[in-house]
């Protein structure tokens, strides 16, 4: 039998549509996890085929595991990962036991912020930047005169938003760097430059070197205690102005990692300066990202990345063109659900094509410190992007989570 192994996944997104993209595909599904709960739930993945509890984080284990499977006869057709912190992981393992048509050491670049920030630190769109190394100390004056103030601060192994953080004067800059360090002394820090401007999300294919948009989106960013991305507009007819710019900063980017084939998508601001990069990861977004792009152009992304991982060419033409804008509820307060209301009425609100909401009664919800603290959403469609955004707008406000204090 044919299969294809998945390194973790999540619930419900991109990393669990990839699993059911494979089994449409006709694939034998594996499913390697550290998770007990989902194995507990085992019931709730009727689409993967074998679900193996394994630490994730053990190289070695996840070889014994994958020896053991090629005994019994199955064909390793490709390891893959859709979750952050296992991609590169999964494209060793592909490296040792199949065929890899992706670059590990790509994607290791592009998973270490320092790293990837270091290689195209001569081109105009990377926002100027400084590196303070593990157990590295420098004299806070000094970093202070290469910036103006606000700054950004974050781990260069920072995903989701996590420990990424805003310093608007010294004394902040000094407590962001003291907690950075208080939460992993081996992980180098980085200062760069706050750059304002519309921020705009970038899924992109490789494929025989030649790097192909996918989709663009404008990006809706709320400010609290971190930046979290609250609201994503696919733009279903790009400006040329902005479609050549962004394919050429797009082309630069494939070149200086040397990718032949591969997944990225890009955050990037339009700033008065130009185009700044805000960060690149080695896969499509998580969460709604593959539902929305299928709504807005008809094709399913994950399915098609995983033939380009097989070695096939990813058909990524629009089969149609449609406006989409997907609306992220975040809370304000923390506490205990006792219950959410609104949801059939925002289903039932104009243009909406999707309700998720993914906390169950009794779960201690939080105001955002990650992407992972968003916990419903709302996708609508729309005569034009406006209208779109407006009626998820208007549905996701039916929705109301009724907390209790914990």
């Amino acid at each position: 039998m044919k299969a294809i192994i998945f390194i973790s996944t999540n619930k419900s997104g991109s990393s669990r549509e990839a699993i059911k993209a494979a089994e449409h595909l006709g694939f034998y599904t594996i499913l390697f996890t550290s998770k007990e709960k989902q194995v507990q739930q085992r019931e709730e993945y009727t689409d993967v085929h074998k679900m193996i509890l394994v630490n994730t984080d053990n190289l070695e284990d996840m070889r014994e595991e994958i020896s053991k499977l090629k005994v019994q006869g199955v064909v390793i057709k490709n390891i893959v990962s859709f979750i952050d912190s296992y991609v590169h992981i999964a494209s060793i393992l592909c490296d040792e036991f199949c065929r890899n048509n992706t670059s590990s050491k790509a994607i290791k670049i592009m998973e270490d912020k320092e790293e990837t920030r270091s290689l195209l630190k001569d081109k105009l769109y990377t926002p100027k930047f400084f590196s303070i190394k593990p157990k590295e100390t420098i004299p806070i004056d000094k970093i202070c005169k290469q910036f103006d103030f606000p700054v950004i601060v974050k781990s260069s192994v920072s995903t989701g938003s996590k420990d990424v953080l805003l310093a608007t004067g010294q004394e902040q800059l000094e407590k962001h760097l003291e907690y950075l360090r208080s939460r992993n002394l081996d992980e180098t820090i980085i200062i760069e430059e706050y750059v304002d401007g519309d921020q705009y999300l970038v899924e992109a294919l490789v494929y025989n070197n030649k790097p192909h948009i996918v989709a663009i989106m404008e990006q809706e960013v709320t400010k609290g205690k971190r930046f979290i991305i609250t609201g994503y507009g696919v733009l279903a007819n790009i400006p040329s102005k902005i479609k050549s710019e962004i394919e050429e900063i797009l082309h630069s980017i494939t070149t200086a990692f040397g990718i032949t084939n591969g997944a990225l998508h890009l955050e990037i601001r339009l700033s008065e300066n130009g185009w700044k990069l805000i960060e690149i990861n080695p896969r499509i977004s998580g969460g709604a990202m593959n539902k929305m792009i299928q709504a807005a152009f008809g094709f399913n992304l994950v399915q098609e990345t995983l033939k380009l991982f097989l070695g096939e060419k990813p058909e990524i033409s629009p089969r149609h063109k449609k406006y989409v804008f997907t609306k992220y509820i975040i809370v304000a307060k923390k506490g205990i659900l006792a219950k959410v209301t609104g949801k059939i009425r925002a289903e039932n609100s104009p243009g909406v094509i999707e309700v998720y909401v993914k906390p169950k009664k009794g779960t201690t919800l939080i105001p955002p410190l990650s992407m992972g603290h968003r916990y419903a959403y709302v996708i609508a469609v729309g005569s034009s992007l406006e209208e779109a955004k407006t009626n998820a707008h208007n549905a996701a406000k039916e929705i109301t989570f009724h907390l209790k204090n914990d």
